[in-house]
């Protein structure tokens, strides 16, 4: 009896296998034949679900947005609401919540590797370009929709959101950069003390225009 492959979950383990490739050699090692290599399978299976390089890079690029967004999602679903908390636990939630878009773990080194990897190539690669540019609209428009979050709660009044969301969004984009580049000099430790820090002065500046 032939065996039944499963899809979704072949496009996932070859998703996988494009994610490492990516970040340990880089997106020109993300050939058919590198990957197949990568995730155990023969070239046929791979050549089964992606016609070419572009169709793995685009599916690489495809998949770490849709990963780090469900990430987001189950984290913005399981937090408190904002109008409950003291200002300190405003910040300690903000900051796990914004931590899924740092390279704090493996998990997240890789996305993030492939991310800055992939940003780099959609400079020559129009093909690309869409991709790249949902990847930092969306860091924007999640700050965005952050401060206005605490502007709903009652408590707080972001100074200006379409200057203050850009802000978040280069200090994100900044530190994932950074650690991604240097991560002797960029530490995890390092990534978190600089954001908390810009989330703490945010609000205590909130708070104490409130007073």
């Amino acid at each position: 009896m032939p065996k039944v492959v499963n899809s979704e979950q072949r496009r996932a383990h070859i998703a996988d296998a494009v994610l490492r490739l990516a970040a340990r050699d880089g997106l020109h090692a993300v050939s058919l034949r590198g990957v197949a290599a990568e995730s155990g399978l023969n070239i046929g299976s791979v050549r089964h679900y992606f016609d070419s390089q572009h169709d793995l890079m685009r599916f690489a690029m495809r998949t770490t947005i849709d990963r780090a967004t469900a990430r987001l999602i189950e984290r913005r679903d399981a937090m408190p609401p904002i109008a409950g908390l003291a200002p300190d636990e405003v910040v300690d939630q903000l900051a796990e919540f914004f931590s899924e878009l740092l390279p704090l773990d493996e998990r997240r080194r890789t996305e993030m590797t492939v991310l800055v990897e992939f940003l780099i190539a959609a400079r020559a690669d129009p093909g690309l370009d869409d991709l790249a540019r949902e990847a930092v609209r969306g860091t924007v428009t999640l700050a965005h929709r952050i401060l206005e979050a605490l502007e709903r709660s009652g408590r707080f009044e972001p100074l200006d959101a379409e200057v203050e969301a850009p802000r978040l969004a280069a200090l994100l984009d900044g530190l994932a950069f950074r650690a991604v580049l240097q991560p002797e000099i960029t530490t995890p430790e390092e990534c978190v003390a600089v954001l908390r820090a810009h989330l703490g002065e945010l609000t205590r500046v909130i708070a104490a225009d409130r007073g």
